[in-house]
C-alpha cells in the first residue's frame, strides 16, 4: 500500500490546497476549511477513479502529482502541518498577551517578545511595503513605530490592544488585520522561510546529534525547537543516563526517552502539553488538546529521514519559548 500524505483527520495549509485544487478540478470537497473530512476523501476518490487509480480516498504521492502537479510534500512540510496543529495557528491567526510574549503570530507562532514577528513584518515592509499598507491601512506607521522601538516598548503596546479576560485576542482592528497580512502568499513564503531557518533546520542537528533517522523522530524534533527551543543540557544528560540503563532495539523507545526528558524539564504549568504533544510524536499517535492524532493520516510514519547521527551535542543553541 502507498504511503500516505494525507487522510481523514489531517488539518492545515496543505489539506487546504489540496481542497482548493480539488474544487477547482470538478472534485469539489464541500468547503476549503483545512480539514480532510469524508467529503474531501469522497472528492479525492472521485480524482483517483478519473485518473484510473484505486480509489482510497487518502492522498499518496501519485494522488498529489496528478492532483496538484508538484512534487509531494516532505517531512518539512509535513511536520510544520502537525505543529502548526498543536500551536492552533495558521498563518494569519494573532493571539493577544496572554502568556508574556506581546503579540504570537503565524504558522508556528512567531512572537513579538522574541523578536520573530518584527523580523518577518519588517523583511515584507523592506520587499513590498505595499502588502503591508493593504493589510494594515492607517496603523501601518503605528505598527511600523512600535517595532523599532524598545522591547519593553512593544510589550506594553501589545498590553493595551489584547484583549478579553485572558488577554488572548487583539482589538480591532489589528486581529483583523494580522489576518489579512498572513493571507498573502509572500508573507506566507517568509514565514516559511524562517520557519525552515530558525527551527527546522536546527532541529535536523539536533535529530542526528540523538540519532533519531525517522520522519517522526524528526518532527519530535521540529515540534521541540518550537515549543521548547531546543534539548537543553539538563535533558540530554537525562536521555543519555536513560540510553545507558539498557540498549534499545527501535527508535520508539528513544523517542519516548527524549518526550519525557524534554517535558520533565519544561515550566511545571506546560508540563503535561509539553508531554502529551511530545509522546504523541513519539508514538505515532495520541491526544492533544482534546483532540485525537493519527500522525499516519499526516503523512508521518517510521520512514527513514534523518542521515547518520553526530556526536552527542552538549546543547542546542536555539533561544527557549515559554514553557
Amino acid at each position: 500500500m502507498a504511503k500516505v500524505l494525507l487522510a481523514s483527520g489531517a488539518q492545515g495549509e496543505l489539506v487546504r490546497k489540496a481542497q482548493g485544487r480539488l474544487r477547482d478540478e470538478g472534485f469539489d470537497p464541500q468547503g476549503v476549511d483545512g480539514a480532510y473530512g469524508s467529503q474531501t476523501a469522497d472528492a479525492v476518490q472521485g480524482l483517483q477513479r478519473a485518473h484510473g487509480m484505486s480509489p482510497t480516498g487518502a492522498i499518496d504521492a501519485n494522488t498529489w502529482r496528478a492532483l496538484m502537479g508538484t512534487p509531494p510534500p516532505g517531512v518539512r512540510e509535513l511536520a510544520l502541518q502537525v505543529t502548526a496543529a498543536f500551536e492552533g495557528h495558521g498563518f494569519g491567526l494573532a493571539q493577544g498577551n496572554w502568556d508574556g510574549a506581546g503579540i504570537t503570530w503565524g504558522i508556528i507562532g512567531f512572537t513579538l517578545k522574541h523578536g520573530e514577528l518584527a523580523r518577518i513584518v519588517l523583511r515584507v515592509h523592506d520587499e513590498n511595503p505595499a502588502l503591508l499598507q493593504e493589510a494594515f491601512g492607517a496603523g501601518t506607521e503605528e505598527l511600523l513605530d512600535v517595532l523599532g522601538a524598545p522591547v519593553v516598548t512593544q510589550l506594553a503596546w501589545a498590553d493595551r490592544i489584547s484583549v478579553g479576560q485572558r488577554k488572548a485576542e487583539l482589538a480591532e482592528p489589528w486581529g483583523s488585520a494580522f489576518l489579512r497580512f498572513g493571507r498573502f502568499d509572500e508573507v506566507q513564503a517568509v514565514q516559511l522561510e524562517f520557519a525552515d531557518r530558525d527551527y527546522f533546520q536546527p532541529a535536523s542537528t539536533t535529530a542526528r546529534h540523538l540519532g533519531l533517522r525517522t520522519e517522526l523522530g524528526l518532527a519530535l524534533a521540529f515540534d521541540i525547537h518550537v515549543q521548547n527551543g531546543g534539548v537543553g543540557k539538563r535533558p540530554r544528560r537525562e536521555i543519555e543516563e536513560r540510553r545507558r540503563e539498557r540498549p534499545l532495539t527501535r527508535e520508539q523507545e528513544l523517542r519516548v526517552i527524549v518526550s519525557h526528558a524534554v517535558a520533565a524539564n519544561a515550566r511545571p504549568e506546560y508540563r503535561e502539553d509539553v508531554l502529551s504533544r511530545k509522546l504523541t510524536l513519539a508514538m505515532g499517535s495520541g491526544n492533544v488538546h482534546g483532540s485525537f492524532f493519527s500522525l499516519r493520516d499526516w503523512g508521518l510514519d517510521e520512514s527513514q529521514a534523518a542521515s547518520t547521527p553526530l556526536p552527542l551535542a552538549q546543547d542546542d543553541r536555539s533561544t527557549p519559548r515559554l514553557p
